[in-house]
């Protein structure tokens, strides 16, 4: 089976999430990255960001998402995006969207940065800061959306989906509408970080929910994405729904990965799996030298469900939740094993 990346094995990245800081203003119950005063890990300097900015655009020119914890508290974190920007690559922030005013936004916006995705849990205020740990987070993070979109800065809502708020979904969706958002991305949890103490959803629920997810893309014409959850791409087949050409459920290690605040690269932000550091390594080194990108590409490696079944190239499973809980079961995580959350039995219709 073959992703387009030719016989040697090689790919250009499309999307890196750069953790840029392990420092946060919030207290989220479900961070993957435990994100809070910092906790004295060695973030890579100003000059090492640039560094990796340099290895990353040898290896392409991909969408580089400056994330966190809460990036805008680098001090550092526009002299970053400009460079980013100068050397020819696409730029964006994920953000909890609460230090965003009118300045800030502008010298983003001055940065060079295209996009900024800005979490936003529920249309309820109340909600909404119960789970992000800090009360007026909600009204803060309305007020980023409003200054990006008066400055110019396309806006992306990122949600998490939980027991709290699915019952919200199209609620948020309107209520981002409101403010000029046309662009969501709703996730699903994956047991890391803090994630793992939260109480989730049920793999039923997982499904019934995508389907809810899918019809409101088609219902209100929107930008919607479900994330962390490959299994949308046969549910809208299911469905009747059309997905992008080329459009695969799980990108992570094939056109997508992560790098941790100490330069670490990972397949994705919930898959904790080293695979070299650029403090040592290059990262187009990394990206075309590991076994593990390699065997994600491959994907003839998928074992049980995922292995045998038909959609694997177009879906591929979660390998960040396949990992996650093998290595609850068993103490070793297994990121080619089978996704279980998925219902789906090949070869049954």
């Amino acid at each position: 089976m073959r992703n387009s990346i030719g016989d040697s094995g090689k790919s250009e990245p499309t999307l890196i999430s750069w953790n840029v800081t392990y420092r946060c203003n919030l207290r989220c119950a479900h961070c993957y990255m435990d994100a809070g005063d910092g906790g004295g890990a060695l973030e890579l300097s100003t000059s090492e960001a640039k560094m990796l900015i340099d290895q990353v655009k040898q290896a392409g020119s991909p969408v580089l998402i400056l994330s966190g914890g809460e990036p805008l508290l680098r001090d550092d974190i526009f002299e970053i995006a400009e460079y980013g920007t100068q050397r020819g690559l696409r730029m964006a922030i994920g953000t909890n969207g609460t230090l965003i005013d009118d300045r800030t936004a502008v010298r983003l916006a001055g940065a060079g940065v295209r996009k900024a995705a800005i979490s936003l849990d529920s249309a309820d205020p109340g909600v909404h800061d119960r789970f992000r740990g800090v009360a007026g987070a909600w009204e803060r993070a309305v007020a980023g959306i409003e200054a990006c979109r008066d400055a110019g800065i396309p806006v992306q809502v990122h949600t998490t989906v939980t027991l709290q708020n699915h019952r919200d979904l199209e609620g948020i969706a309107e209520f981002g509408e409101s403010l000029g958002v046309r662009d969501f991305q709703f996730f699903f949890l994956v047991p890391t970080g803090r994630g793992k103490e939260v109480v989730d959803i049920s793999p039923e629920m997982y499904e019934s929910l995508i389907r809810r997810i899918l019809r409101l893309r088609a219902d209100r014409g929107l930008s919607i994405r479900p994330t962390c959850a490959p299994q949308y791409v046969r549910i809208a087949a299911g469905m009747g729904l059309p997905v992008a050409e080329g459009e695969r459920g799980c990108i992570a290690g094939i056109r997508y990965c992560r790098i941790d605040p100490t330069g670490e690269v990972t397949p994705c932000p919930y898959l904790p799996l080293g695979l070299g550091n650029i403090r040592r390594t290059p990262f187009a080194e990394i990206w075309n030298g590991s076994e593990v990108f390699a065997a994600l590409r491959s994907g003839e490696g998928l074992r049980g469900k995922c292995g045998a079944c038909e959609y694997r190239s177009a879906c591929g499973g979660c390998r960040a939740r396949a990992y996650g809980v093998t290595q609850e079961r068993s103490g070793t995580g297994d990121c080619l094993a089978e996704d279980p959350w998925c219902l789906y039995e090949p070869g049954v219709r």
